[in-house]
């Protein structure tokens, strides 16, 4: 299958191309650097011109009261480029309860992505990950005041960067779901416990301190960030992800 991959120079997309291809396929990956623009509409026709599949990973630069604009505009111009070429399944990536988290303002946009998604005229595909273990240094530096890392005790169920990419890859291959797919870490814990955990495996002179009101986490009610139902629980534990990291 020839898979268009935009956003396909980063964390994810990167890795979901390398996987692609390994497995006998044609991923080509487009981003800014490769001539693709999303929002202007530049280079998008070229970069789905003959691909059975596009798969969208482009983030908004923001997460806050601006993104929204970025997945609208984004997304309509991605799914005009794909129905013109031909593109018979577009894949996204979402994220598990962001519909339960109106609060912030890119939860709701990544809902507003969605259900573009879900009205345009092509087949498509959404895969909710849980939050990736490979933003928690991130999540640990919004809320350092010096020596202190304040974090809301917020269950999450972190997921390795891999695993996402794994199952990204097999739904880009697969016939679309006209659904979402969910996946999740095997692992529930508090993020403030998580904090913890970090830097007790990679010290820094940090501390965290339980402060349920910290952080763009304290905006989560209850456990909405957490998998439901019959959601796909992938193989990697959070504490063997940090021993490796």
């Amino acid at each position: 299958m020839k898979i268009a991959v935009i956003g396909g120079t980063g964390l994810i997309g990167s890795r979901v191309v390398k996987k692609l291809n390994a497995a006998g396929h044609e991923a080509v990956p487009h981003s800014q650097s490769t001539g693709v623009d999303v929002i202007t509409g530049q280079g998008l026709a070229e970069a789905v011109a003959g691909a059975d599949v596009l798969v969208n990973l482009t983030n908004s630069p923001t997460f806050d009261d601006a993104s929204p604009a970025f997945f609208q505009t984004s997304m309509d111009n991605l799914l005009a480029a794909a129905q013109k070429g031909g593109v018979g399944h577009v894949v996204i990536l979402s994220i598990v309860g962001a519909d339960q988290v109106p609060g912030l303002d890119y939860y709701r946009a990544k809902v507003l992505q969605e259900d573009v998604l879900k009205a345009g005229p092509i087949p498509y595909s959404i895969v909710h990950a849980t939050q990736f273990m490979e933003f928690m240094d991130a999540v640990l530096s919004w809320t350092t005041e010096g020596d202190t890392v304040r974090l809301p005790s917020t269950p999450l169920q972190p997921i390795a960067a891999e695993d996402v990419c794994d199952a990204v890859a097999e739904v880009a291959v697969g016939a679309p779901l006209n659904g979402t797919l969910d996946i999740a870490g095997p692992d529930v814990l508090p993020l403030d416990e998580l904090g913890r955990i970090t830097l007790n495996a990679h010290p820094d002179g940090r501390t965290v301190v339980t402060d349920d009101s910290a952080g763009m986490f304290a905006a989560v009610q209850g456990d909405a960030l957490i998998a439901k139902g019959d959601a796909r629980i992938a193989p990697t534990h959070y504490s063997d992800w940090l021993s490796s990291t």
